[in-house]
């Protein structure tokens, strides 16, 4: 009996799993800068600016500001100024809301994002099997609404159901997240289901531990891959061997 047989449900991670950011922060911000006159802000301090930022965000207000229900701009104004200070740029707030606003508007487009060859392909071959397919990410609207249509991926065709953290206010490696995925797909036992993505402590781990099947993708060449496949994991290359897999396993 294959994988394949087992299964109702197959539930994805989506960046670094189904799509990837073309390029790097730096660019982003750099182009911001620069549409306002601005010299461009170092890439390095930049990155771990933006790090820093996003971690704190993330502590302080989780899930995108929902619980607090801070509207999606207020959260990302404070963390985009954040990365500017702590990687030493100290702009005046009129200079300041130009830049945020190009890179806002940017990143709640399709620009920076690629999807990956295979990813379309395996999702509507998994449907096409009678699979329910659903999407978990720590993520908020925007991927839902905009950023997902814009690179093909689309509900009904390609996806039927998302657990999106910004949405639920729940975000991995929390295990609801995957219990809110299980009811949407109609109340499935966990067996019954598998969780693919590109992260041991925010995929595999938390999904496994509510019973479901666990897969990790190793797109990157990361070098924590060995360590996951010791520990148990299954991890493959891409979702073409994925396919294979649950076919032949």
């Amino acid at each position: 009996m294959s994988m394949l047989t087992k299964l109702r449900c197959i539930t994805l991670d989506v960046t670094g799993t189904l799509i990837a950011y073309k390029g790097e922060l730096g660019d982003y911000y750099c182009m911001a800068a620069k549409s306002v006159g601005l010299p461009c802000p170092d890439y390095k301090r930049m990155h771990e600016g933006f790090k820093l930022a996003y971690t704190d965000m993330a502590k302080k207000h989780p899930c995108f500001g929902h619980a607090d229900k801070m509207p999606n701009i207020v959260w990302w104004k404070t963390c985009v100024r954040d990365s500017f200070v702590k990687a030493g740029y100290d702009y005046d707030e009129e200079t300041f809301e130009k830049v945020f606003r190009r890179i806002y508007s940017t990143f709640g487009s399709a620009a920076p994002y690629t999807l990956f060859a295979d990813s379309q392909p395996f999702l509507r071959w998994a449907r096409k099997k009678g699979l329910i397919v659903g999407l978990v990410s720590n993520a908020e609207y925007w991927y839902q609404d905009v950023i997902l249509p814009a690179l093909g991926l689309n509900q009904g065709s390609e996806w039927d159901f998302g657990v999106f953290s910004g949405l639920e206010g729940v975000e991995k490696p929390d295990p609801k997240i995957y219990e809110i995925a299980l009811e949407r797909a109609g109340n499935i036992a966990p067996e019954e289901a598998l969780h693919i993505g590109d992260s041991m402590r925010k995929d595999y781990v938390p999904a496994t531990s509510v019973g479901m099947h666990g897969l990790l993708l190793d797109r990157f060449k990361t070098p924590d891959a060995e360590d996951w496949k010791k520990s148990g994991a299954t991890v493959l290359p891409d979702l073409v061997a994925a396919q294979e897999w649950l076919v032949n396993n």
